[in-house]
């Protein structure tokens, strides 16, 4: 099972975002037959099958083996992932289709976020070692010192790139997101 699932086709998206799929894509984070799926939402075997059906359609979900019972084959299923990123190109962007440019707008931090989520989409999972940091911390700027702090912040960064920006050894992509934190975000 891979831990994440990142969508970028409509089909998988608009197959996963009903909440009767989603609660049963839950139960199959572990294998589970349709039956004891049906059990425990207390639904009926065939109604679970046919959600079953439609997210293994959509690559969603996998049969992972099957089972004799009775003289009927049941087939065993488990979620092809723990957890399901969908892509912000889903939506598409609304308006004009450009990059914003300028570094310090809001705009221009949703474009590189949506950059690095699918970069680490991308990342073959399965290798023994992938190299990787998240830092995040909060700080606090008095509004006469921004100017000083971005300039530091800046200052920094292109340090890091001249002294580590050479032609040898393993490529690492930097992303740095500095936003103001919401009165009422979780601490």
């Amino acid at each position: 099972m891979r831990d994440v699932l990142y969508l970028e086709a409509r089909e998988q998206a608009e197959t996963l975002l009903k909440p009767q799929r989603i609660e049963v894509l839950r139960q199959l984070a572990e294998p589970r037959t349709c039956t004891e799926v049906a059990a425990r939402l207390d639904q009926t075997p065939q109604r679970v099958y046919y959600h079953v059906k439609q997210l293994v359609a959509a690559g969603l979900a996998e049969q992972v083996a099957q089972r004799q019972v009775r003289g009927i084959t049941e087939g065993i299923y488990q979620a092809v992932a723990r957890s399901y990123w969908l892509s912000p190109r889903l939506v598409g962007r609304i308006g004009a289709g450009r990059r914003v440019r300028d570094e310090l707008s809001l705009g221009y931090l949703l474009d590189l976020m949506e950059e690095v989520q699918a970069d680490i989409a991308a990342l073959d999972r399965a290798a023994p070692e992938l190299p990787s940091i998240g830092v995040s911390g909060e700080i606090r700027v008095p509004a006469e010192r921004r100017q000083e702090f971005l300039h530091d912040l800046q200052s920094t960064l292109r340090d890091l790139f001249t002294r580590y920006g050479g032609a040898e050894g393993d490529p690492f992509k930097l992303a740095v997101a500095c936003y103001p934190k919401g009165d009422n975000a979780d601490d």
